[in-house]
This record gives structure tokens, sequence and C-alpha cells, in this order.
């Protein structure tokens, strides 16, 4: 049975219809002149949304998590020392994976809800080879101050987590110094989970590892089929792209873009505003910091005496409708609620706060 969901949580999203009809379209080989002129064309339009100029900026053929390691893997070498910013989940696999390259980790705790505090990050440690940080912490809906670590960050590198942002909130890599971004496409960005957004500038690139641990992820090689080599004509064979979900990412960031790229992040802000505003008329509270919430994914504290996991099964099976548990130690006592791409508008909005309201008088 199929089943059509409204995908309210953080994500998977509902696609853009453009997306989904492109998934359809007939294959191509992945070194087809027609695909590689369409794989140009994203990683164009990806500049767009990353707001940077960077050469090699493309789609990775994994999820969100591989941009992650392709991230970390190619920047950290042996003894580094990387800062890291935590203030949710997200933060904490960031440090995982750096100490999986061999960094030194130095991470900066904050508590989860919080937005993370620039001056004590930039503080931790005299000299880092990297700082880290997310800018929309998935786990707990709070939007840190990337541009503010740019302008501190001294001669590290500055790599950011804009899973959960990008076509969503503002978000400006070369104007804020990041140096090293990925991201994933099933999100704001309105497309099926299945590629890693990634940008690394020049400087960054320049103090890579040249031989990293990964062969698959290896940017020194993929920067020969796609990002750097876009136009040249001089393309090296590496891997078989999802070409399939490169083209429905295609869609998608056409889709975003044709609308504007300041309207989709106003869009976003006046759902989740709307969102937020229809909670706390309903006598819920917000987890996240005041002033530092997210718009396209808002965390509201479980009532006392409600059983987050039946309110949630309600939704699913009366309404068709999810919203996700909490992360980490508030997995029963926080729900999340994602509005993202096509869900970002009123009428989700009216729907997500109608079914809520249902659930809990049926909890």
């Amino acid at each position: 049975m199929i089943h059509d969901r409204h995908l309210f949580g953080p994500g998977p999203t509902n696609p853009y219809p453009e997306a989904t009809l492109a998934l359809g379209a007939p294959i191509l080989g992945h070194l087809d002149p027609a695909f590689l002129e369409l794989m140009d064309e994203t990683c164009a339009m990806l500049r767009q949304v990353w707001g940077t100029g960077n050469a090699r900026t493309l789609p990775l053929s994994a999820t969100g998590s591989a941009g992650m390691e392709a991230a970390f893997v190619n920047t950290v070498h042996p003894g580094d020392v990387v800062v890291v910013a935590v203030n949710g989940l997200f933060g904490q696999r960031m440090c995982d994976v750096a100490a999986r390259c061999g960094a030194e980790v130095v991470p900066v705790e904050h508590d989860w809800g919080q937005p993370v505090d620039v001056e004590r990050v930039l503080a931790a440690h005299a000299s880092p080879a990297i700082i880290a940080a997310v800018q929309a912490e998935t786990s707990t809906g709070v939007r840190s101050d990337i541009a503010a670590l740019g302008a501190g960050k001294g001669d590290a590198l500055l790599l950011v987590d804009a899973v959960t942002s990008i076509g969503g909130i503002e978000l400006r890599a070369d104007d804020w110094g990041i140096d090293v971004g990925y991201a994933g496409t099933q999100k704001c960005l309105g497309v099926a989970p299945g590629l890693a957004p990634f940008t690394i500038d020049d400087r960054a690139f320049s103090r890579r590892v040249e031989k990293p641990r990964s062969w698959y992820l290896d940017l020194g090689l993929l920067g020969g089929y796609v990002g750097e080599a876009s136009g040249s004509g001089g393309r090296t064979y590496h891997h078989t792209a999802p070409v399939a979900m490169v083209a429905s990412l295609h869609a998608g960031l056409t889709r975003i873009l044709d609308e504007g790229l300041e309207a989709v992040w106003a869009r976003h802000e006046a759902a989740g505003r709307q969102l937020q505003d229809g909670l706390q008329e309903m006598g819920l509270e917000l987890f996240a910091a005041e002033g530092h919430r997210l718009p396209e994914l808002t965390t509201v504290k479980v009532p006392d005496g409600v059983d987050s996991a039946a309110v949630r099964r309600y939704l699913l099976e009366t309404h068709d409708l999810e919203i996700g548990a909490g992360a980490g130690a508030f997995a029963t006592s926080v729900w999340r609620i994602g509005l993202m791409g096509p869900n970002a508008s009123p009428d989700r909005v009216l729907l997500a706060l109608a079914a809520l309201r249902d659930a809990l008088a049926h909890a």
C-alpha cells in the first residue's frame, strides 16, 4: 500500500511537485553530454542557494551525513585542532567524525535549545585548524550566528552544517566566511533524500588532505567530474552519479530560484511565525530560545501528562501526518514540527495546528 503522508517532521519533507515529476524523466547516462549539462546547471544553481562563487560546489552522491564525512575527511590532518560548537545532536556528531579523522577535538558545550555562544567558541583555542558549527540545529530548532563566527575565525577554516538551513533561511557562504559547507536535499530544498549539496573554497581546498581516508568522498578525485570541471569538457570518470536524483534537484532548485530565493526565505519565515504563534495560543510552550528559533523547524514541549508517542501515532494513523519526536534526552518531552519546502505555506500551518489540537483532545 502506498501512503501519502503530510511530512511535517524534521525531514524529509514533501517535495516540490516539480522535483517529483523530474524523477520520472527518461534516465540518461552519467557521462551523456545532456546529463553533464544538467549537472553543470545544477552546480550553478547550488552556488546561488549557498551564496558562493566557489567552483567546487556540487551535489555529492550521498545523503547529508556523507556531506559531513566529506567535509572532515578532506580537511582534517592527524593532530589538527578542531573546535566544535556543540548545541545539539549534530554538533555531537561533528565531534565524533572529526575524532575518527585523527583530530584533537575541542568541544564547546551549550545547553540544548540555546544558540552557539560565538565568543566562547572563538576563545576555546588559540590557533585551531578548523572551527565547526551547525547553522540550524535540527535536534533543537535553534539558529546560530554563522556570520559572527566567520568574522572572528582568524586563520582557521570555518566548516558549517547547513542541512536544515539551505533554501529555508538566509545563507551567505562567501559573505560569512564559510570555507566548507554541506547540506541535504530533503529539507527546505524540497527534494527527496539522497544528495548532499557541498561547497569548498580555494583556501580550504589548498589545505586539503592529499589522500583522504575515503576514496569515494575524495574531493580531489570528484573535482575532475563535477564542480571545478564544469564547462571544461575535461571530465574524468569517478562514479556513476544518481542521474534521476540530480534531475530532481535541478527541478527543485529551478522552482526555488523562479520564486526568488529571498521570497522563499520570507515564505518559510511567515509559516514558522504562524505556526509558533498558533502553538502558543493553544497553551503549548516552545523549546528553543526566543529570538533564535528556526522558522522551518519548530520545537515544542510535550505537555505534562501527555504521551508523546501516542499523540504522534494518532496523527499518523488518523491524519496521515508525521511530526518528529525530540532527540537525545528530550526524545519524549519535545516534538519537532517542520514546515519546509512546499510545506512552508499557510494552509499547511492550519492543517498542522488543527490535527495537533485533535490529537491532544484524544491523548
